[in-house]
């Protein structure tokens, strides 16, 4: 398996000066950088850069909305750029599991799985916690794989996620052997009594509800997550990319300092 970050974890020094970001990720031994934005750049202006490093464009977070609305752009650009996937990266609280229009939502992501399969592109669904919904005795995320075949949605299981969603993230990556093509490494503390209010507010999406955390991110193998059992799992159901992610630092680290560690944890244990 090849070694990724996703550029979200250090998206103010990408915004600031993408080439020298990119120059540190592959000084830290990265293979490859998943994007979360253009950064102000032009798609060959970006490949460039990457080449110019040795660093594969693994992939793209792109919200549904754009890839339908503006197709030829999105795709275009991102196939430019040199990605093999593109994944939807968050999902509105009306098209989750079990939201009024999760039924569209299944039928919009099956457009733009076509759509990108025309461009080339693999498309993904990155999962968050409200996916694991129990729906007529099924875990949301389970409807929506097996209402979207397999042609046209692939997993990318962000691991923390799926700690928090109630289910054990090695075994559940095992269980989508061979539709696991990337898989997002994250790592995280959480106190007794945490929610997920707390959780969402540290990405950007809910009010601050807690005066003091429950709840942080980590860096890869610094947390509660049990790594090694994520990163076996991930080779045996057929990984190409692990990708590391980290929404905020923590432990007054900078989020460079925060790659930094999470590299060097994999390196230490074989990756």
């Amino acid at each position: 398996m090849k070694i990724g970050l996703q550029v979200y974890s250090i998206r103010d020094d990408a915004n600031a000066d993408f080439a020298a970001a990119m120059k540190k990720v592959k000084e830290f031994g990265y293979d490859g950088v998943e994007l979360a934005g253009r950064y102000g750049l032009e798609a060959p202006a970006m490949r460039q850069i990457l080449d110019d490093l040795g660093l594969e464009a693994i992939s793209a977070h792109v919200q549904l909305d754009e890839m339908l609305s503006t197709p030829e752009d999105t795709f275009n650009f991102y196939k430019t750029v040199g990605c093999r996937f593109m994944a939807i990266p968050w999902m509105g609280e009306e098209g989750r599991p079990g939201g009024v229009k999760f039924e569209e939502t299944l039928e919009n992501i099956r457009r733009a799985g076509a759509l990108a399969k025309e461009y080339g592109i693999t498309l993904l669904y990155h999962n968050h916690d409200f996916e694991f919904v129990m729906l007529d005795g099924k875990r949301g995320l389970d409807v929506m794989y097996d209402s979207v075949s397999a042609d046209l949605l692939q997993t990318e299981l962000d691991t923390c996620w799926v700690n928090i969603g109630g289910e054990n993230p090695a075994a559940y990556v095992v269980k989508y052997t061979g539709r696991a093509p990337v898989v997002h490494l994250k790592d995280f503390f959480k106190r007794e009594g945490a929610t997920a209010d707390n959780m969402y507010e540290l990405i950007g999406v809910a009010k601050k509800v807690e005066a003091a955390p429950t709840f942080e991110f980590r860096c890869v193998g610094h947390g509660m997550q049990d790594m090694p059992a994520i990163l076996g799992a991930a080779e045996e159901a057929g990984a190409e990319w692990v990708i590391v992610e980290q929404d905020r630092p923590s432990q007054g680290l900078t989020p460079m300092e925060c790659a930094y560690i999470s590299r060097k944890y994999l390196t230490s244990v074989g990756y």
